[in-house]
């Protein structure tokens, strides 16, 4: 049993690169009572631990220097020296960047029904990344039937599942996203009403207004910069705006420029906007949670997976979410030693 790890040893500036990553063998831990030894099948890699890698202030601890990143995951366990759970058992939590991690057996380690819906999506859809969608669009966002909702991002692991959502609630749905494959995706695939190709920026505005004839009531956004400011313009009087994240900035290496007019136009039209991380709603995950499983075992919402096979290119599968490369979660799976 080769056990290996992923440590951050520099702080990329700019676009991270794989010189910021190293990957070094280690000790597979011994198991303590009241531990598991967890073998790593999927790690989610997701773009807010951009943030962790630089020293800013934020909601959470930055990664350190020369140590393991983590993130979520999903597992098996191989040993147990706990009666909650037994070789064989999926697990789901946050560990540490490892092939096998030895882990307390407490209440931050999930157990997994596969019987029930495949392990992976206990880290997309039926995970943090559908409490996301869910709990933002529903508790912000607060959409009505009838109203028109725009998502940026449509085609990624959280953009997908809100517009999804937004539609079972009687919502007309508009996605922004960036390749024909994904603008198909969103509208062939999971029914919004209208795709906006973010890259035709020369008609961005124009295209917005054209897909939201009535103006925009909800706008759920992941992305920023320009594209958040032609949402923005668009919007009707008090709309709301659950602010999800910021990926086109995640890189910058100096502060964006945002148009004054932007401001004023919140103040004309009285539009509400909340930042938001899934923890502030620690106390709905139970109502989430049993919506987006009812949804899902109905058929009524799915998500698909870009999986990256092989724990070795997990910081290129990072890189590359910078770069636009999945359609909804993005996931590396680490196959069983042979």
């Amino acid at each position: 049993m080769t056990n290996q790890e992923i440590l951050l040893v520099n702080r990329p500036v700019g676009l991270p690169n794989p010189d910021d990553f190293e990957i070094k063998e280690c000790e597979v831990p011994t198991v303590d009572d009241g531990y598991i030894l967890i073998r790593t099948v999927y790690l989610s890699v997701d773009p807010y631990m951009r943030g962790r890698m630089t020293e800013a202030r934020s909601y959470v601890a930055p990664f350190e220097i020369g140590k393991p990143l983590n993130g979520g995951m999903v597992g098996q366990v191989v040993e147990s020296r706990s009666p909650d759970f037994q070789a064989g058992d999926y697990v789901a939590g946050q560990w540490a960047w490892r092939r096998y991690n030895v882990v307390k057996a407490d209440k931050r380690v999930s157990k997994l029904n596969p019987n029930l819906a495949p392990p992976s999506t206990a880290l997309g859809i039926l995970g943090m990344t559908g409490l996301t969608a869910y709990l933002g669009l529903t508790k912000i966002g607060n959409p009505q039937p009838g109203e028109t909702v725009v998502v940026s991002g449509a085609a990624g692991a959280v953009g997908s599942v809100v517009g999804q959502i937004a539609k079972l609630l009687g919502c007309r749905v508009v996605g922004i996203a960036g390749t024909k494959e994904k603008l198909a995706y969103i509208k062939d695939e999971l029914g919004f009403d209208e795709a906006i190709d973010y890259k035709d920026r020369e008609n961005l505005h124009k295209n917005i207004r054209a897909a939201c004839p009535n103006g925009v009531d909800v706008y759920f956004d992941n992305v920023g910069g320009s594209i958040s400011e032609a949402v923005i313009y668009a919007m009707n009087d008090f709309a709301r705006i659950p602010l999800c994240g910021q990926i086109a900035h995640y890189n910058d290496t100096k502060p964006a420029q945002i148009s004054i007019n932007v401001f004023h136009t919140f103040v004309t039209r009285r539009i509400r906007m909340q930042g938001f991380i899934v923890s502030d709603f620690v106390e709905s995950f139970g109502e989430a949670h049993a919506a987006l499983a009812k949804w899902y075992q109905a058929g009524k919402i799915r998500q698909k997976e870009t999986i990256i096979e092989g724990f070795e290119n997990t910081p290129e599968a990072f890189i590359g979410l910078f770069h636009g490369e999945n359609i909804g979660k993005l996931l590396v799976r680490v196959p069983d030693e042979v």
